[in-house]
């Protein structure tokens, strides 16, 4: 990390704050990580405290990602947090995945945002792009004065990118863009899209910028989920590419599958921050509520209702951390982040309905986080790949039988 992030981190740290919200921690996590992870996810833990919790039910109301919490993740350098290189911080992937579990503790929108910027706009330049690309884009990605989008799903493909219609022409001296992508997180706000499009009928990655003729980047409206994220379409209609911007180290679903399995990565420690939020709201809320002269704390069913979920979140925590230190050794696969993003958003999702339960009639107010959070893991277990097809991910690793289609 650069100097500056480790002055910001030092400064943000409170502990009143801290006092706030402890953590769940019940198999003593902590004692494996670093010192420095455990200052990044203790500063991101505060700034998600003082700047997001108190805002977070406006921007929601009023469907907006605040500018100001795009700057603060610059300042923060978490951003491409385990990039290294062309100003970026160089994080192990347990530091990022703790960062994850933060932001998406004060709001999915906001895990969402850090990482497309950091798996699905900066990973793909990284890893793909010429040393020009890298050097134009990833200092101003990594400090947010840019923001990244990725385009893949398409409105009638998203399970099956590999039938993706978007195609690139070669024009000679540029390339022509025609088609659609749908459900873009950051779509409008994006300085720089990723977009996966089919080039002689081969998918290569194409950097598209705000701008570019024929490019436009409608907002999608009227969502009941992620309401503090900008989601878009991105339409290219006879868009104009440059020649030099063309990702030349990729061919194939090989490069926006590698980006995705990145994000999913960050998903299956993000998700134990949304349960993590609804489970100290649960228990703070059943340890005050008095029924029947009691606190609803001391009855049975709510003591079983609080102890399957530091089962589940432990569980999950286990899980995210043991891959964490794979990605960091290089010994992971794909299969392996599949059941991770799967298991833990599902324990998210089921916690937040239990919690809900928990707060009884409460627990639909904004007072309290687990109906946001609940609604925005709907989403959550939706994309970068369902709950269904990471089952069939795992299957077919079990078996060696691709079940995906009929006929395969």
């Amino acid at each position: 990390m650069n100097n500056k992030s480790l002055t910001f981190m030092r400064l943000r740290l409170s502990p009143q704050i801290m006092e706030q919200f402890e953590g769940v921690d019940f198999y003593d996590i902590e004692s494996l990580l670093t010192e420095e992870e455990i200052m990044i996810r203790d500063m991101v833990r505060d700034w998600v405290d003082e700047e997001v919790i108190p805002k977070i039910e406006h921007a929601c109301e009023e469907g907006i990602f605040p500018d100001e919490w795009r700057v603060a993740l610059g300042e923060m350098g978490v951003l491409g947090a385990p990039l290294k290189g062309y100003g970026c911080p160089g994080l192990s992937y347990v530091a990022y995945g703790l960062i994850c579990q933060e932001l998406e503790r004060g709001d999915s929108g906001l895990r969402s945002f850090a990482s497309v910027q950091g798996s699905l706009a900066m990973y793909p330049i990284w890893d793909f792009g010429t040393e020009e690309q890298k050097e134009h884009y990833l200092p101003k990605l990594a400090t947010g004065e840019m923001v990244g989008c990725f385009g893949l799903t398409e409105p009638d493909y998203g399970s099956n990118p590999g039938d993706m219609i978007t195609k690139a022409e070669d024009m000679g001296d540029h390339y022509l863009l025609n088609g659609a992508k749908m459900w873009i997180t950051n779509g409008s706000i994006a300085d720089v899209a990723i977009v996966w499009a089919k080039l002689d009928g081969v998918i290569r990655g194409f950097i598209v910028e705000k701008g570019d003729e024929g490019f436009s980047a409608p907002e999608m409206k009227g969502k009941h989920s992620l309401k503090a994220s900008v989601t878009s379409e991105l339409v290219m209609q006879d868009c104009k590419i440059p020649k030099d911007r063309m990702l030349p180290n990729v061919k194939g679903l090989k490069g926006p599958f590698s980006c995705l399995n990145n994000a999913r990565y960050g998903i299956s420690w993000g998700a134990l921050g949304s349960a993590m939020a609804c489970f100290h709201s649960a228990k703070t809320y059943a340890l005050s509520r008095i029924q029947f002269g009691e606190p609803i704390a001391a009855y049975q069913l709510i003591q079983n209702k609080l102890a399957w979920m530091l089962r589940e979140i432990t569980k999950g925590q286990l899980l995210a951390y043991h891959l964490g230190k794979k990605k960091d050794d290089g010994t992971w696969f794909n299969e392996q982040i599949s059941l991770a993003k799967m298991n833990n958003v599902d324990i998210a999702l089921e916690i937040a309905r239990v919690a809900r339960d928990i707060h009884g009639a409460n627990g639909i107010l904004d007072e309290y986080p687990v109906m946001r959070h609940m609604a925005n893991l709907e989403s959550v277990k939706t994309y970068e790949g369902t709950h269904d097809i990471h089952n069939l991910i795992i299957g077919r690793y079990i078996t060696g039988i691709q079940a995906f289609t009929r006929n395969s």
